[in-house]
């Protein structure tokens, strides 16, 4: 049994947490949200009342929080876990934040010797509570290996991408496709519907040529064609749109930094942001709300 310190206890951290408990871990916990420090405590985790009493206390700390400012801040801040963690303690960071923080947050852990690996995940809610997502890693192959038994708990996939930052960059591409791609999918159901074709129909043809797409079957936009979709929960999230937006912006931060240009995520860009904007809290999939409403 290890003592996992896990900073970050919200839709994605809470179930991940909870399967770390399961796998017979000794979870200690930390959230600002009273609600999800409430599930967290159902769960079997053992909240605290600060980040330098866990850091201080944990073997291994992960954290999964909303971006970069709040993982340097947690991490590298004066009650963060830097100062107060022990020596040898294993930092995992699942956040999805930008290249910059991750690098910087690398740099500072490994000045004082403690191991640390970037992994955010890909698989959302479902596959958080399922302890089947997919890590992408960033770190040396000895922090990875370190890693490895804790993420095989939460995780079905774990893949090292590359050396220090290099998990959050294959997130980065990864959504930045997804965005495009399931703006593309809404359009083509908006311009079927237009033309006169059932949104059945229409499902059945390209689920099996090729326009398919892993969007469509895990995403799909209209209702009454995928099980369990969120267009048949009135778009309740198991993406919020708004992180699809903030992965978009993130992507784009990346590209001007390396002089890269990116046509057509910048256009899912900007339509995201737009949905974002005023319907943030529902799944990306009501991306075809926006699509409606453009014309």
């Amino acid at each position: 049994m290890t003592t996992v310190g896990f900073i970050g206890l919200g839709n994605m951290g809470g179930p991940m947490a909870a399967n770390l408990v399961a796998a017979g871990h000794e979870v200690l916990g930390y959230d600002l949200s009273e609600t999800a420090v409430a599930a967290a405590d159902e769960a079997g985790v053992r909240v605290l009342g600060s980040v330098a009493e866990l850091a201080a206390a944990a073997q291994v700390v992960i954290t999964m929080l909303p971006a970069g400012q709040h993982v340097q801040e947690v991490v590298l801040g004066d009650e963060g876990v830097l100062k107060h963690a022990v020596d040898g303690t294993l930092v995992i960071d699942s956040s999805t934040i930008d290249i910059q923080s991750a690098r910087v947050v690398h740099a500072a852990l490994a000045e004082r010797g403690l191991p640390v690996v970037d992994a955010p995940v890909s698989g959302g809610v479902t596959k958080a509570r399922a302890g089947t997502l997919t890590f992408m890693v960033g770190g040396t192959q000895d922090a990875v290996e370190l890693a490895r038994p804790y993420l095989e708990v939460m995780g079905a996939n774990i893949i090292h991408a590359g050396s220090a930052s290099a998990g959050q960059a294959a997130k980065i591409c990864n959504n930045m496709l997804l965005g495009a791609t399931m703006t593309a999918v809404a359009e083509a159901f908006v311009l079927g519907e237009r033309l006169g074709l059932e949104a059945r129909s229409l499902f059945d043809i390209v689920s099996t040529s090729s326009g398919d797409s892993w969007a469509l079957h895990n995403f799909c936009p209209w209702p009454g064609l995928v099980e369990g979709s969120a267009a048949d929960n009135g778009y309740r999230a198991n993406f919020a749109a708004a992180l699809m937006s903030k992965d978009l912006r993130l992507a784009l931060t990346a590209a001007d930094q390396v002089g890269a240009t990116l046509p057509l995520s910048s256009v899912a860009n900007e339509v995201f942001a737009e949905l974002a904007s005023v319907e943030g809290h529902l799944d990306a999939s009501a991306v075809i709300r926006q699509i409606r409403g453009r014309d």
